[in-house]
């Protein structure tokens, strides 16, 4: 097939119509929102975007979810930056450079950096998309299950990467987090495991969820008890430049992890939520200095938005030639191509070029205009890193609460919220990588498909006879020998300090606490199939023999020991600065969420809000009361114009309420 340059000519003429531009610019728009949103996400988005798309013509209809499939990875660098809450689940990464600048008062170079590193990502993506047109077909097909999960072990072997002092804390985050992550039936037998007869556990336990509890709640409590703003310094509008110019000199490193988004974009199953590691690990070992890796190097921030954004490129070559969908998101995305009439797969790439070329079109113009308003906007929101965080932390608790019950609907995920926020918390304080958790959590189901699949589909000699086996199996080696050598320069839980004071109480807790877990995980499994049961017990099974390594250190008591003192030690020496301690603020979450149980959401909102400003601080009742207004007027706009719910409580089972107290 050759290019046909007269369609492609064609078709982009068309895109700046009036006919076009206007629904081009809407999906856009709706796609930023729904980025700022954290947890809601591009399968969110298009969820609620495909049923207006019935009846519109098509290539209008193609133009609006596009322009929302492109932009939702750049809106949700916003919140990842300044609040250090992801906005997707491709921006997890982005948090671990992104808010420590935001912090420094570096948001807006931070912010200017990865607008353009999108922007720089989403057009090689959309590239790419042209070309596989011509050439994706035999490079797809030759994945089978087996390069699948060499691949996802290539994600694996970032935890090295990833695990700051100590590489056992990191391999000891990672097990918690595959074990949390295999909770719920096997995807083998449909076994359910760890559910412990607690309905809500049956589907498994949310990433959405998951993530904000772990990333954002963590975030939000070491920020209060700081009482200051989330920027150390005020300035914030000179750095906007100096972060567009640093993003041009890491082209190459951009152009590398857009390609890995690519890649991973363009294989189903895989998705989004695995490149932005895969991604940050690169850049992490291809750097020369390392030093300033999760303290705030902008680099950090380049890679990972450039592999995101790249992502939906990759992930539309499968959906348009194929009409295989490489993501969730891309799911929806073609269940709205086939409401409006179409049919994706190679008859429409030969017979309605001028339609996919109106979608590559529209992915590269949607990235163009999603960076340049982001970055219109940006610039003002970036001084809300200034304010008092007393003042945004309850406009923050509110969003993170709300979001949470949007992925599912359920009240539950409130109180899961609540728990993965306390797991965060102390594995924060006492230097478990939180982003190696992630990765075994969001990697956990990944690994057990694709290994059954694998076992199932293949003999040791037909795999071994498969010539990209043996590329991704050197891949993974180097990956890993690079992160062993590399993982000791820097840490992604911040610093701290080796010393002799030490309490290791809490600690010691803390790790017989996950000794328990895994021991536990081990005897629920025991009764289960061979294959429900070899995945989970084997990641028990491991975490138990690390936990048990870990205690005989602690018996050991060696003061240089990173296991035992180096994360207890550094945070002991920051407690100075703080102004309360950890369970206060715990406290109050639980408080809130109590309040949602009980009356519901709005009532929570405004009960809270008022109770939470007065006794925390300075403003007077009527600065309080209209912060509240506003809060409960914007959540009431939102759920209105993009038809979500509300969370209800008991009250709402007894009396019959007027929206939005339903």
């Amino acid at each position: 097939m050759s290019i046909p340059f007269d369609v492609m000519a064609s078709s982009l003429a068309n895109m700046f119509t009036l006919s076009m531009l206007p629904y081009l610019m809407g999906g856009v728009l709706l796609g930023l929102m729904v980025g700022v949103l954290p947890a809601l996400g591009g399968t969110a988005g298009l969820s609620l975007l495909v049923p207006f798309v019935f009846g519109m013509e098509p290539n209008q209809a193609l133009a609006m979810m596009t322009g929302l499939l492109a932009t939702v990875n750049t809106g949700d660098t916003l919140t990842s930056v300044l609040m250090g809450v992801p906005g997707s689940a491709a921006s997890q990464a982005t948090i671990l450079d992104g808010f420590p600048l935001a912090k420094k008062g570096q948001a807006a170079r931070a912010l200017s950096a990865a607008y353009l590193a999108s922007m720089i990502g989403g057009l090689f993506g959309a590239l790419m998309l042209s070309m596989a047109i011509v050439v994706a077909r035999p490079v797809i097909l030759a994945f089978g299950t087996g390069e699948m999960l060499l691949l996802v072990l290539l994600g694996i072997t970032m935890v090295c990467v990833l695990s700051g002092a100590s590489l056992v804390k990191g391999l000891l985050a990672c097990g918690v987090g595959m074990l949390l992550g295999a909770v719920g039936s096997a995807p083998a037998t449909g076994e359910y495991r760890m559910v412990l007869n607690i309905d809500y556990l049956y589907d498994g336990l949310p990433l959405p969820v998951v993530a904000l509890g772990v990333f954002a709640l963590p975030e939000i409590v070491d920020l209060l008890r700081r009482g200051k703003a989330i920027s150390e310094r005020m300035e914030l509008g000179t750095g906007w430049g100096q972060g567009a110019r640093e993003c041009l000199q890491n082209v190459g490193l951009i152009l590398r992890t857009s390609g890995m988004g690519c890649l991973i974009g363009a294989l189903p199953g895989i998705g989004g939520s695995v490149v932005d590691w895969i991604a940050y690990g690169h850049t992490v070992q291809s750097a020369r200095d390392k030093s300033q890796f999760g303290k705030g190097d902008i680099r950090g921030v380049i890679g990972v938005e450039g592999s995101n954004n790249a992502v939906q490129g990759g992930a539309l070559i499968p959906t348009l030639i194929f009409g295989i969908p490489g993501s969730g998101s891309t799911a929806i995305y073609l269940g709205g191509i086939i409401v409006i009439g179409l049919q994706p797969g190679m008859a429409m790439v030969e017979q309605n070029l001028d339609t996919v070329y109106t979608v590559i079109w529209s992915l590269a113009i949607a990235n163009v205009l999603g960076a340049g308003i982001m970055y219109a906007i940006s610039g003002q929101t970036a001084k809300l890193t200034t304010i008092p965080y007393v003042y945004l932390a309850p406009f923050m608790l509110t969003i993170v609460f709300y979001a949470s019950f949007q992925s599912g609907g359920r009240t539950e995920n409130l109180v899961a919220l609540i728990l993965a926020g306390v797991l965060g918390v102390y594995l924060r304080r006492f230097g478990y990588s939180r982003p190696a958790f992630l990765i075994g959590f969001v990697l956990q189901n990944n690994i057990e498909s694709f290994l059954y699949q694998t076992i199932q589909f293949y003999t040791i000699q037909t795999l071994l006879s498969r010539w990209l086996i043996w590329v991704l199996i050197a891949l993974v080696v180097v990956s890993l020998a690079a992160g062993l050598k590399f993982r000791p320069n820097y840490s992604t839980e911040g610093e701290s300090t080796h010393g002799q004071e030490h309490k290791v109480g809490p600690q010691l807790a803390f790790l017989l606490a996950i000794t328990g877990f895994a021991a536990f995980y081990l005897f629920d499994v025991h009764d289960k199939m061979m294959l429900g049961a070899v995945f989970p017990a084997s990641a028990a099974g491991t975490v138990l023999v690390l936990a048990l390594f870990a205690l005989w250190r602690f018996l050991r008591m060696d003061p240089n020991d990173a296991i035992v003192f180096d994360a207890e030690v550094g945070w002991r020496q920051r407690e100075e600065g703080y102004q309360a301690s950890l369970q206060h603020y715990i406290w109050w979450m639980l408080g809130f969420l109590a309040m949602v149980l009980l009356f519901g959401f709005m009532i929570a909102l405004v009960a809270f809000f008022l109770a939470f400003l007065r006794a925390k601080s300075t403003a007077s009742w009527s600065s309080i009361g209209i912060m509240t207004a506003s809060m409960a007027a914007v959540m009431m706009l939102i759920s209105h114009v993009m038809v979500l719910y509300l969370p209800g409580g008991l009250l709402q089972q007894w009396v019959d309420l007027p929206w939005p107290f339903n």
